[in-house]
């Protein structure tokens, strides 16, 4: 994947140095807590149920793809104030061998390299189990260009989401129509019509 090496960095920098802290006469290794608290946190999201972004029964996983790249937001007046909106995405799209074979861009569009293409529409909505992060989703196909993989795609899944979300503060008469790319990784899910 291609966000793995991000993963290894963080792994390093908790458990370099060795650094051992006192509490009520106990000494703790950091390295130690730090990686058990990791490993609670880990287990927290692996059991996030993704029940209410499900495709209909009867639906066949046709592709999956992994999405690295930004969220756009821009800085808007509203309800007399200013708020972020979002605009649309612009991310990579990586197979399992992490080799790029598409985009993703507003619409929301998935283009594979393959000439294919699909527009989706968002039909359910679910909180990530991360609390930084955008949410799961699961759209339905509006429309199709060409005649590759994605030409038999009726539903998408936006699942395993980090990152994304606006910002929470910098958007005021100042900074009107100001733009922030918020970095964001997903997995997409293509799925066609149940049978």
């Amino acid at each position: 994947m291609p966000w793995a090496n991000d993963l290894k960095r963080c792994w390093r920098q908790i458990l370099v140095p060795n650094t051992r802290t006192e509490v009520g006469g106990v000494k703790y290794s950091v390295r130690a807590i730090a990686a058990a608290m990791l490993i609670g946190t880990a287990s927290l999201v692996a059991d996030a149920d993704p029940a209410a972004i499900t495709p209909p029964a009867g639906s066949a996983l046709v592709l999956e793809l992994f999405a690295d790249g930004v969220q756009i937001y821009t800085c808007d007046p509203k309800d007399g104030g200013f708020d972020w909106s979002f605009k649309g995405p612009e991310a990579n799209l990586f197979d399992k061998q992490g080799r790029q074979v598409g985009t993703h861009s507003a619409g929301p569009t998935w283009k594979i390299d393959d000439g294919s293409e699909v527009v989706g529409e968002v039909v359910a909505k679910a909180d990530a189990p991360e609390p930084h992060a955008i949410q799961w989703l699961l759209l339905r196909a509006k429309s199709h260009l060409g005649s590759g993989i994605l030409s038999s795609v009726a539903y998408i899944s936006r699942i395993e989401t980090e990152g994304g979300l606006a910002p929470s503060t910098g958007c005021d008469a100042n900074n009107l129509s100001a733009q922030a790319r918020m970095r964001y990784s997903a997995t997409y899910q293509f799925y066609s019509a149940p049978k």
